[in-house]
């Protein structure tokens, strides 16, 4: 039975239509989704994913992308303001790195730990703070949701078929039913999704 007044535990992840999360060519291929990652749905979907959070969970692979990326963007005047919003929050925010080879972290407010992510979940559930949010790195989130332990999904389904990859919801996870919070669909047909799990 789950804490209702436990820290929520919320994800994000963008989709192709066959529920790949990189295309065939390797975690390097970003081409079913290249074209609809800045777009206004988009960019809300961003905006809105961290409102709540304080404590965003990663994998190594991508926090290395992240952290490259972000935090000269969060000091980017002429960024768009959601992008640097994004950015300054996610510099600020506490980051738990998952990895096995990483020894110490090179990023501010941020620790590596190589325990099970259901484990550092429960015990970040019992301290204080916001939502804990599984940012776009899905060894993370398949661990989560095999534990039953999202709250939120944010999803972004991009209306390409990818044809190869692996995908986020693959068989042998807990049965579960969601209820859609938000739906807003794009001028290019990508669609920003938010789905709340039903307890």
């Amino acid at each position: 039975m789950s804490n209702p007044t436990a820290r929520k535990v919320t994800a994000n992840l963008a989709l192709t239509l066959d529920g790949r999360y990189h295309g065939p060519g390797g975690p390097g291929d970003f081409a079913p989704f290249a074209p609809y990652v800045a777009t206004e749905t988009a960019r809300g979907q961003l905006a809105r994913l961290h409102e709540n959070a304080t404590t965003a969970l990663l994998g190594r692979v991508n926090a290395e992308g992240f952290m490259g990326y972000w935090p000269p963007v969060a000091q980017d005047e002429s960024a768009d303001p959601r992008d640097r919003g994004y950015a300054t929050w996610l510099v600020g925010a506490e980051k738990i790195v998952f990895s096995t080879t990483l020894t110490e972290a090179p990023w501010e407010r941020t620790r590596v730990v190589s325990a099970p992510v259901a484990d550092v979940v429960a015990e970040l559930r019992k301290e204080d703070g916001g939502e804990i949010l599984a940012n776009s790195s899905p060894s993370v989130i398949k661990a989560l949701l095999a534990e039953d332990l999202v709250d939120r999904l944010h999803l972004t389904l991009c209306p390409e078929i990818a044809g190869g990859g692996p995908r986020l919801f693959e068989d042998g996870l807990p049965g579960t039913r969601w209820t859609v919070t938000r739906q807003e669909t794009g001028e290019l047909g990508e669609m920003a999704l938010i789905y709340d799990r039903v307890r």
